[in-house]
């Protein structure tokens, strides 16, 4: 468990490295909980969360994990796009681009997010 959690914080670290979101191009972070996924448009330049999406919010029953991932990254979408933020870097915040974070990334471009970096 230990070592998972280190292997986890050092690819974090080294994602983050070569990822910086700015007003025009906010970071989109992921984090990832056994119950519950979040996504958050960052701008690092001012240190501050633009817009932040849980699946606590998704009012549809019986969805799965990865299911309510693909809502949460629609919802986000749609809120960029009152925001009139069309272009993002993915952050993926050291988990694997995979399962729940895949459906994530994969609702915010069906919602019409542009996605560089990576």
């Amino acid at each position: 468990m230990k070592n998972s959690k280190i292997r986890l914080e050092k690819r974090h670290l080294k994602i983050r490295s070569t990822i910086k979101g700015t007003k025009d191009r906010p970071r989109f972070v992921v984090f990832r909980s056994n119950a519950h996924i979040y996504g958050m448009l960052v701008d690092d330049k001012i240190g501050k969360t633009v817009i932040s999406v849980a699946d606590k919010t998704i009012t549809k029953k019986d969805l799965t994990k990865t299911e309510k991932a693909k809502e949460v990254g629609k919802l986000v979408a749609e809120k960029a796009a009152k925001e009139k933020i069309k272009n993002v870097v993915f952050d993926r915040a050291g988990y694997l681009y995979h399962g729940r974070v895949k459906a994530l990334a994969e609702g915010a471009r069906e919602g019409g997010l542009k996605f560089y970096g990576f």
